[in-house]
């Protein structure tokens, strides 16, 4: 088949979860032969994404924002959009504070989903015309239902059938301010109609996405994530230093500071002198005040030179952080759809210390990799972090389960044959 995903990038500036799941998926169909093209919006997908396309970056993040904000710009000549979306300003605009917030950004999600009837109708029709010009797929798979919008015109321009995936929309939507928070679900709501499946990536995300889009069953399909083990070097937690990992963007959503306070609490006890709390993940303009706060408390605790940061967070790096920890937690405050650094610790012999909160339970439940917690608390995660150093029997016997339930329960090749069965069947009736 011929497969289009749309996929809004994070420039690379910090471990996007959901860049990294889209960008596994395209390379497990591909091995399994089928003809798939990326295309960014927004922001390039990583940091070097754009060295290695020719394939434009539609709806660029600055000249979207100012078409939004300044109507004068809806005017402005093709070079300036070309400027707009070069690398130095995609780079700097990656790394600019409110790049990924939400906040502030509640008429732009409106006009997204309202397509063709929004203020990108212009854009929208620009990578219509591409796809159905340049590509000549069989389906077409969006990354996230913040992106419906651009559905309708797709199907109109290019006649294919369009699939939506579902991941954390809630978290996005619920962060805006209240009085837009129901008008955005109703939109979603409404363009739900025009694609023909919605995938989404765990049970408990299906369901609240069921509730809170008010979807039929029959149009929801649950498809786990997942990777390739292979990808991962294993390496037995008794052969590794007894650190305690983070890996996701540092900041206050994904519970880093309940995790710096956690390791301070885990060093008052005894046993533990020797253990270090390494974190990757990267960040945003956003949090450097907030990253800047946490790393006074670890100063005041006496802890800094006990903390260590992997500023690099992609490929081969992200391989040498897993060998650095005996487990990993993303105490993420409302908790994920999933979580895609669940499967790469697990796949890498790494077990996870999660709260019971969102996927958290199921994804910890299927793969047997690691244990869940609750309350969400710093004083918890302590609790939890020192039961498993202390019991390097259970932590082995975790290790070991997470990276065989990885394989089995998790294994990306087989997710992606499922998925194009879903493909299949939909083409056909397309026809």
């Amino acid at each position: 088949m011929n497969i289009i995903q749309i996929i809004p990038g994070s420039g690379g500036s910090f471990y996007c979860g959901n860049c990294l799941r889209d960008s596994k998926y395209v390379d497990a169909l591909r091995k399994l032969d089928h003809q798939v093209v990326k295309i960014p919006m927004y922001l390039p997908l990583f940091s070097d994404e754009h060295d290695i396309s020719d394939i434009p970056i539609f709806y660029g993040a600055i000249s979207t924002y100012l078409k939004q904000v300044y109507p004068i710009f809806r005017k402005a000549p093709a070079w300036f959009d070309k400027l707009l979306n070069s690398k130095p300003m995609m780079k700097m605009a990656a790394s600019m504070a409110g790049s990924t917030r939400a906040k502030g950004l509640e008429d732009m999600t409106i006009s997204m989903l309202l397509g063709e009837q929004g203020e990108q109708k212009e854009e929208l029709d620009k990578m219509a015309d591409w796809i159905a010009e340049h590509c000549k797929p069989d389906v077409i798979h969006i990354s996230n239902a913040l992106l419906l919008g651009l559905a309708k015109r797709l199907k109109e321009k290019v006649g294919v059938p369009v699939v939506c995936s579902l991941q954390d929309e809630d978290v996005w939507v619920d962060a805006m301010q209240p009085q837009f928070q129901q008008p955005i679900w109703d939109l979603m709501h409404e363009r739900a109609e025009d694609v023909d499946a919605l995938v989404a990536v765990s049970n408990y995300f299906a369901g609240e996405m069921k509730k809170r889009m008010r979807l039929e069953d029959k149009k929801v399909h649950t498809f786990y994530l997942g990777v390739d083990v292979e990808d991962y070097p294993y390496i037995p937690v008794k052969e590794k230093p007894k650190n305690v990992g983070y890996i996701s963007r540092m900041c206050h959503k994904d519970g880093f500071d309940i995790v710096v306070d956690a390791f301070i609490g885990l060093k008052k006890k005894a046993g533990f002198e020797e253990v270090k709390l390494i974190a990757t993940g990267g960040l945003t303009g956003d949090d450097k005040k907030f990253f800047k706060e946490q790393k006074h408390k670890l100063k005041e605790a006496g802890l800094l030179h006990q903390f260590e940061v992997v500023e690099e967070f992609e490929g081969a790096a992200r391989h040498e952080f897993f060998k650095q920890v005996a487990m990993i937690s993303v105490p993420v405050r409302i908790g994920e759809a999933f979580g895609m650094y669940l499967l790469e610790a697990m796949a890498s012999g790494v077990p996870v210390v999660q709260p019971a909160l969102g996927a958290f339970p199921e994804i910890v439940d299927v793969s047997g990799g690691g244990i869940t917690y609750s309350p969400n608390t710093p004083e918890k995660l302590s609790e939890s972090w020192a039961e498993l150093l202390n019991d390097p029997d259970k932590l082995e016997k975790l290790s070991l389960a997470g990276y065989e339930g990885t394989g089995t329960n998790f294994n990306i090749h087989n997710h992606a044959a499922e998925i194009v069965e879903l493909y299949e069947t939909l083409r056909l009736r397309s026809v």
